[in-house]
This record gives structure tokens, sequence and C-alpha cells, in this order.
């Protein structure tokens, strides 16, 4: 049975948060950033991201700061209202939509209401396949001018619970996590939709090498990266 109150929903989602929060203060909490001022945690800039994670990282995501100026891409599926008022409570502004859905120009009237916000998507949600670059963020990046920060979430010790399609990184208390931050990856403007494919699989391989070194290091078996420039 689905809860459609929204104060009901609204008391879950303070109660969720609270635990969480809880949970993630008794962590020990790296943020690593391939470039520094990258991060969502961090005053904001001049510059606003497209943060670009895998679903099974989003407690990371949420959880690992405060977000000054964050807001997240939330489905128009009714099960939308559950993560937004989650969202709302975390300070986390919601856009419901889709990072596809009516075009460019819906795109672009939607993030010209937020265009002080970065905006945060989980590629591979709701539906899967399990850590697989999707076009939308492409083409959000190809329509909007901004950079995608590829993100990884891992600990030293974590539960997983599985899901319909994925599973999900959830950090035993007093354990160690990181939140890797990669260089900003840059799309030419203006693509078309038959040229998003090459984009896309080049994020897939950031990706996926990000994860491989996040886990070397929460296995000891790499040193955390050095950063590299500040960003401009």
């Amino acid at each position: 049975m689905k809860i459609r109150n929204r104060r009901i929903i609204r008391l879950l989602a303070h109660f969720v948060a609270l635990i969480n929060r809880l949970l993630f203060r008794t962590l020990r909490i790296h943020v690593v950033e391939a470039v520094p001022g990258i991060s969502p945690f961090s005053p904001p800039g001049r510059e606003r991201y497209l943060y670009c994670g895998w679903h099974d990282a989003i407690l990371g995501m949420i959880f690992c700061g405060e977000h000054p100026c964050t807001s997240g891409l939330v489905s128009h599926h009714a099960d939308g209202e559950y993560v937004a008022e989650a969202m709302d409570v975390l300070n986390i502004k919601a856009i419901r939509g889709s990072s596809h859905r009516g075009g460019a120009a819906a795109l672009r009237q939607m993030l010209a209401a937020i265009e002080n916000w970065h905006v945060a998507i989980t590629t591979d949600g709701p539906r899967g396949p399990r850590r697989q670059v999707k076009n939308g963020i492409i083409y959000l990046a190809s329509q909007t001018g901004r950079a995608i920060i590829p993100v990884a979430f891992v600990g030293t010790n974590v539960w997983r619970p599985q899901g319909k399609w994925t599973d999900m990184v959830v950090p035993k208390p007093f354990s160690t996590v990181y939140v890797f931050g990669g260089e900003p990856f840059r799309v030419p403007q203006g693509l078309s939709r038959d040229q998003l494919a090459a984009y896309r699989e080049q994020l897939q391989q950031i990706m996926d090498e990000l994860n491989e070194t996040a886990d070397a290091v929460a296995a000891g078996k790499a040193p955390l990266p050095e950063p590299k420039r500040a960003a401009a």
C-alpha cells in the first residue's frame, strides 16, 4: 500500500533523514576532490555542476556533508513525491522532471529557475540497468553548458541491501567512507541526439575507473590521489 498523505510522507522523510544523519555522524568521512572546489558540500563558487553518481551511492551523495546549493532531479512518477519530500527536509531542491523528457526547450526552462544550483543525478536510476550511464545527463550537459562531476561513494565496511535492480551502499557505524569527485567532464554544447553516444561511452569509462580507484583506496590497496589544480 502506498502512502499518499503529504503530512505522513513528510514525517517519514524527517525520520529517515534523522536516522541517516545520526549514522553518518559516527563515520570517518573523506571527501576526495580531483580538483579543489568542486564538492557540493563546499561554499559555492562561480561555477555550478552536474553531479553524476550511481543509484547505489545515493546515501553518500546526500549525507556526507551539508548542501548549500544542491538540487536533485526527481521523476514525475508518483513515487517521486516521497523522494521530493525527503530532499526538501535535507535542504536539497527537488526538480520534478526528466533529464530527457520534453526536449531541450523544456530543459532550459526547468534549469532557468535553478540557475544558481548544482544538479545531482543518479544516472542509472530509478530503473537501471545498474551502473550504466544513460544519455540524459550528457544531453543535459550539452544543453546547459555545465560540466559533469563524476562521483563515487565507497566504504571500508558496508551493508549492501538488495533492491529490485540494484544494491545500496549503507556504511556500518564507526567505519570509514570516501566520496570521490572526478575531474570536470565537459560536453560540447548543442549536440544532436545522434552525437550523445560517444560522450556517454567516455563518461561510462570515467565512472568505471573512478569507482575502481575508490574501491582500491577503501581496500587499502592504493593511496589517496592528489588534487590536480584549482577549479576555474
